[in-house]
């Protein structure tokens, strides 16, 4: 599977380094540069898929580095800035930016932009998807992080809740057992009983709250599906 390279250009190295370990943890590649010139200087070197480009830099801000690129490469932009001035936006994208991201985000609003600039852009196909990182709904999971977010606010799951939730999101639509459900977060070994199932499940819901899709399927076990 190809792994997807986003160079993150910003001046203030601490917001590289969180923004690096965000991509990392959901499963891309990363490289870093310091100010324009370094940018330009690694595109023309190596092989990037999008460019997170903050604005306010010393020397060629962010709109100039936008420009330089357009000139040669059709690399997807996504600006990043403090600036969340409506004029500000409007010349980011008339410069062909493909996204303005305000200061601060959190990881999921920055991973979720990432992959959908990739995926209108054409280099992320519909059927592909990163295997690091699944979203249903208003959920997403962080799989190497094991963390979980809900219209972007982190909640706190156990493992177990975090594996129940994995699961039905990966098999959405599909009535499980609470049988399939045991033997496939818990284990075949494990010698608890189906009920176990029931209230992590009802835990689950109380956690999740509007997000909450797992639907009840009677007579079987349940299911997560989006309440029509």
């Amino acid at each position: 599977m190809h792994v997807y390279t986003i160079l993150v250009v910003d001046d203030e190295e601490d917001m590289r380094n969180l923004v690096e370990m965000y991509l990392l943890n959901s499963g891309y590649g990363c490289l870093q540069a310091a100010n324009g010139k370094e940018a330009i200087s690694l595109v023309e070197k190596q092989e990037v898929d999008l460019i997170l480009l903050d604005i306010m830099m010393p020397g060629m801000d962010g709109f100039s580095v936008c420009e330089k690129i357009r000139e040669k490469w059709d690399i997807p932009v996504i600006f990043v800035s403090a600036k969340g001035e409506e004029w500000d936006k409007v010349k980011g994208l008339k410069l062909g930016g493909d996204d303005y991201i305000v200061k601060p985000f959190n990881p999921g609003e920055l991973v979720a932009r990432v992959e959908a600039v990739l995926r209108r852009t054409g280099k992320l196909s519909m059927n592909e998807g990163n295997p690091n990182y699944v979203r249903f709904g208003k959920i997403s999971l962080n799989i190497p992080s094991r963390t979980v977010l809900v219209e972007g606010m982190s909640i706190s799951l156990t493992l177990k809740e975090f594996e129940l939730l994995l699961f039905l999101m990966r098999h959405k639509g599909q009535a499980l057992s609470r049988e399939q459900l045991l033997e496939n977060v818990w284990g075949g070994e494990y010698e608890g009983s189906l009920r176990t199932v029931d209230t992590h499940i009802k835990t689950l819901r109380m956690k999740l709250r509007t997000a909450d899709y797992i639907q009840t399927v009677w007579g079987i076990g349940y299911k997560i599906e989006e309440k029509k």
